[in-house]
């Protein structure tokens, strides 16, 4: 959906000019994002009721429904820590542009049998960053999906990646396992079906890993996004 998509709106003397600077701030192709124009403006009457060009970019293909499963085939490779300096540089950049001082550290996870690339994980830290990471995390996750693509493109080839602030993301998994956990008790007890809060996609995953083994309930994700739940079920 649309709507679902991280976007930036931008403002300049003319249309063309507006997406040249959006492409510009946000570091991406033309190919690579959907373009509305809301506003072609107007140079008025003598001078006098003009209006600025106004312009919405989206980026395609929503990083927040994106796991760090989804990868594509390598077509080269690259030197592992050439890759992480790339990252960093990439990061760091995107942040410069945010005008937020930070420090980014990225690193390699676990790797996983059934994945070609092992999984990319890059810390940032500093003095209040709340703003980066948004509400439900969606600054966040736009700026990692927009990391997942300038890395792909300078690759040749994608790689599982996942920007975290400050422990956010851990401290987050911990905190929606905890409440599956007890709000699963609760079903298992009423045997009545609970709902819990809308969730992006990668928080949902953490409540279904949570319960996978339990044979009292179960879990499934209903809904259209941004408002997608988990909800769980008492076993039959």
């Amino acid at each position: 959906m649309k709507n679902n998509r991280a976007t930036l709106e931008v403002i300049a003397q003319n249309v063309e000019e507006a997406i040249e600077k959006g492409l510009s701030d946000l570091g991406l192709p033309r190919d690579a994002v959907e373009i509305d124009v809301l506003d072609e403006g107007g140079s008025g009457i003598l001078g006098f009721g003009s209006r600025q060009a106004r312009v919405r970019i989206s980026i395609l293909g929503e990083g927040e429904d994106q796991d760090l499963e989804e990868t594509q085939t390598p077509v080269k490779e690259a030197n592992p820590d050439e890759t992480l300096n790339l990252v960093e540089e990439i990061v760091s950049e995107l942040l410069d542009k945010m005008n937020l001082e930070a420090t980014v550290e990225a690193r390699y996870g676990e790797k996983s049998d059934n994945l070609p690339h092992t999984p990319i994980l890059v810390d940032i830290s500093g003095n209040d960053l709340s703003i980066l990471i948004g509400r439900r995390a969606k600054t966040l996750n736009a700026l990692q999906y927009i990391t997942r693509l300038i890395l792909g493109k300078e690759l040749e080839h994608g790689i599982p990646l996942s920007l975290d602030v400050e422990g956010y993301r851990e401290r987050r998994e911990q905190q929606v396992r905890q409440l599956a956990r007890r709000v699963a008790d609760q079903v298992a007890d009423t045997k009545r079906e609970q709902a819990l809060e809308p969730m992006p996609p990668n928080e949902r995953r953490f409540a279904h890993l949570e319960l996978q083994d339990e044979t009292q309930v179960y879990t499934e994700s209903v809904g259209q996004e941004p408002y997608r739940k988990v909800v769980i079920h008492p076993s039959k």
